[in-house]
């Protein structure tokens, strides 16, 4: 299974060339850029966490790919994701977003059912990843 989160996630992985273009761009239209890795890749885990600061007013996707590949090296079967935020009109807006690096093998996800009272049925989406290293082993 592939993960199909953010931008250009139904695509190919991109090469580190292709993911400098993505830098670049971003660096010509003045948006911030941050590094955000997770083991847990579940929908709505929208926080991931953050790879040192966001990186203001860089000049040269070098200083990005440097941290992207520290990330790689610390984070080896983790997801990893760049975001780009723009802060032209006074907030901070995700403008950008995509994964990286995933993991050699993607585990991918279960949907648990249960019936609950009234004959309803409640559905939950949960990850193999953490029914595997159950949360405080993670962390």
């Amino acid at each position: 299974m592939r993960l199909t989160q953010g931008c250009f996630s139904f695509l190919p992985s991109l090469s580190d060339e292709q993911i400098k273009k993505q830098i670049d761009y971003a660096i010509t239209k003045g948006w911030a850029i941050s590094v955000e890795w997770t083991d847990d890749p579940h929908p709505r885990n929208t926080y991931w966490d953050l790879w040192g600061l966001p990186l203001f007013d860089i000049k040269d996707s070098a200083t990005v790919m440097y941290e992207l590949n520290e990330c790689r090296r610390a984070n080896p079967e983790g997801y990893i994701k760049l975001n780009a935020f723009d802060a032209s009109i006074g907030t901070e807006s995700c403008v950008m977003s995509y994964i990286v690096t995933r993991p050699s093998d993607e585990p991918g996800f279960y949907l648990e059912r249960t019936e609950t009272h009234g004959r309803n049925i409640q559905y939950k989406i949960s990850s193999y990843s953490v029914q595997a290293r159950p949360e405080g082993d993670r962390y």
